[in-house]
C-alpha cells in the first residue's frame, strides 16, 4: 500500500485544487505515468503516480482545494478482483447506502405504506395526495444528506458547511468574502459540491448574494442566441485574463520599438541549421540570439532589468530571464531561465526548448515561473508587424520580438556609396512601465540591443 499526497509545487505554494484524475479506482497505475492534474494560484501540472500499483482509493474528489500534504489517494500491490476494495474506496460513503436502499424495494415497500396508510384509512381518495407530498422531501434530501455523503471523502482536509453545503475552505472563504448565496451556485464537482470554478464562474455571471431583493434576476439565466457558444474560461485562462488586467491598473504603460537588420546573424544561423538539429534535436530560430543580446543589454541599463517596490526600484544584479509560452491559444506561462546572464547561446536555446515543452505539457513547477526579472514575448513566427506586449508583473518591461522578412534596405561599403540591398528585417518593441524610468533610458536601451544583434561576432557564440 503506498499513500498519494499533494507534492510540494513551488516555495510559495500551499495548497492545490484537484482538476482531473487520469486513473480511476481499480486501474493499474505505473511509476512515472501521469495521475492527476493540479491547479494552483500560479500553474496547472499533470503530477506523475510516485509508484506503480493498483488504484483502490481516490479520497480527494476532483474540484476540491487541499493543502500541499493531503492525502489523495492509495495504492495498492494487488488487483482489486480478491475483495469489493476498490469499489468501496471509489464511492466511500453515498454509493454504498444509497444502494442498500433502493435494492429492498420489494421488503421496505411496506414501510412507506404505513405512513401513509393512516391518512388514508379514514379518507382513501386521499391516497395520491401522500404521493404527493414527498417532493418537498426530495428537494430538502437533494440539497443536503446526498451531497455530504459525496464530498465526505474531502471533508476530512479542512471542509465546513454553510447553509447546509458542505465546502472547501477556498470555497467557502469565497463566499464569504462576496457574500454569494450557495443555493444559488450550481456545483459541478462530484455529487453537486460547489467547487472554487464555479463561484468564481458565478461571479463572472454576476450570481445573486443572498439579499432577497436580488434573487429575482436569479432566476432568469441568460439564453443565447441560436448560433453562439459559451465556451468557460479554463484555469490558466482566468489566471491570464487577472494577471493581465492587473498589469495594465498597475504599470505606466509605453512601448518604444525599433527595426533591427538580422543580416549579420543570418550569416552564422543558415549554414548551421542542419547540423543544429541533427545534434541539438531542434530547429536553430532567432530567439536564443536575441536572449543573448538581451541578456547583455540589460548588463548596461539595469533600469529594465528591475522591479518598482514601495516608493523604489529594485535593481537585479543577475539575469531570470522570462520566455512566454502560448498554451494552444488558451493562455500563457513565461517560464524562467534562472541565472541566464552566466550562459552561453546554445545553453539558453536548450533552456528555451525544454521550458517550453514542459509548459505545453505541464510539466512546469510554480518555482519554475516565478521569480523573472524580465520577458521576452515572441510571435515573429505568425510575422507579426509590432505588438505591443503587456508587462509581467511585478518586472517593469518586457521585449516583442515581431515577424522577420526579406526587406530592400539602404546599405554603405567602407568609402561611404550607398547601395540597395536585401536583408531580414523585423521590429522589436519594448513595452515598458514609465514609473521605472523615462523614454531616453529605453530608447537608449533599445538602441544598445538593436548594435548588439547586427554587430556582434556571433561566430563566438557557436
Amino acid at each position: 500500500m503506498a499513500d498519494i499526497t499533494l507534492p510540494e509545487l513551488g516555495e510559495t505554494v500551499t495548497e492545490g485544487t484537484i482538476t482531473k484524475w487520469f486513473k480511476q479506482v481499480g486501474e493499474r497505475v505505473e511509476e512515472d505515468e501521469p495521475l492527476f492534474e493540479v491547479s494552483t494560484d500560479k500553474v496547472d501540472t499533470e503530477v506523475p503516480s510516485p509508484a506503480s500499483g493498483w488504484l483502490s482509493e481516490i479520497r480527494v474528489a476532483e474540484g476540491d482545494t487541499v493543502d500541499v500534504g493531503t492525502t489523495l489517494a492509495v495504492l495498492s500491490d494487488s488487483a482489486p478482483g480478491a475483495g469489493a476494495v476498490a469499489p468501496a474506496a471509489q464511492e466511500p460513503a453515498a454509493e454504498p447506502e444509497p444502494l442498500v436502499e433502493p435494492e429492498p424495494v420489494a421488503v421496505p415497500a411496506a414501510e412507506p405504506e404505513p405512513l401513509v396508510e393512516p391518512e388514508p384509512v379514514a379518507v382513501p381518495a386521499a391516497e395520491p395526495e401522500p404521493l404527493v407530498e414527498p417532493e418537498p422531501v426530495e428537494a430538502v434530501a437533494g440539497a443536503a444528506p446526498p451531497a455530504a455523503p459525496v464530498a465526505a471523502p474531502g471533508s476530512g482536509n479542512g471542509s465546513s458547511t454553510v447553509r447546509g453545503r458542505l465546502l472547501s475552505p477556498v470555497v467557502r472563504r469565497l463566499i464569504e468574502e462576496h457574500d454569494l448565496d450557495p443555493d444559488q451556485i450550481d456545483g459541478t464537482g462530484v455529487g453537486g459540491r460547489i467547487t472554487r470554478a464555479d463561484v468564481l464562474d458565478a461571479l463572472d455571471a454576476g450570481s445573486p448574494t443572498v439579499a432577497p431583493a436580488r434573487e429575482a434576476g436569479a432566476a432568469t439565466a441568460p439564453i443565447r442566441p441560436g448560433g453562439d457558444t459559451v465556451v468557460p474560461f479554463s484555469n490558466i485562462r482566468r489566471r491570464t485574463a487577472e494577471h493581465m488586467v492587473a498589469s495594465k491598473a498597475t504599470s505606466a504603460h509605453v512601448i518604444t520599438a525599433m527595426a533591427v537588420d538580422y543580416e549579420g546573424l543570418e550569416r552564422v544561423r543558415l549554414p548551421r541549421r542542419e547540423s543544429w538539429k541533427a545534434d541539438e534535436g531542434f530547429s536553430l530560430t532567432y530567439l536564443p540570439f536575441i536572449s543573448r543580446a538581451v541578456i547583455d543589454a540589460l548588463g548596461e541599463y539595469p533600469q529594465v532589468n528591475a522591479t518598482v517596490g514601495d516608493d523604489e526600484l529594485i535593481l537585479h544584479g543577475y539575469v531570470n530571464l522570462g520566455i512566454a509560452v502560448d498554451l494552444d491559444h488558451q493562455g500563457l506561462l513565461a517560464p524562467v531561465i534562472r541565472s541566464a546572464d552566466s550562459k552561453r547561446l546554445r545553453a539558453i536555446a536548450r533552456e528555451i526548448q525544454d521550458l517550453a515543452g514542459r509548459a505545453r505539457s505541464k510539466q512546469l513547477s510554480a518555482d519554475e515561473i516565478t521569480g523573472g526579472t524580465f520577458t521576452i514575448s515572441n510571435s515573429g513566427n505568425y510575422g507579426t508587424l509590432l505588438v505591443a506586449p503587456i508587462i509581467n508583473q511585478p518586472q517593469v518591461a518586457i521585449l516583442s520580438t515581431d515577424g522577420i522578412s526579406r526587406q530592400a534596405v539602404v546599405v554603405s561599403d567602407a568609402e561611404g556609396n550607398e547601395a540597395i540591398a536585401i536583408h531580414s528585417v523585423g521590429n522589436l518593441t519594448l513595452s515598458w512601465d514609465h514609473r521605472a524610468f523615462d523614454g531616453a533610458y529605453a530608447a537608449a536601451f533599445m538602441q544598445r540591443l538593436k548594435q548588439i544583434i547586427e554587430t556582434r561576432d556571433w561566430e563566438q557564440e557557436m
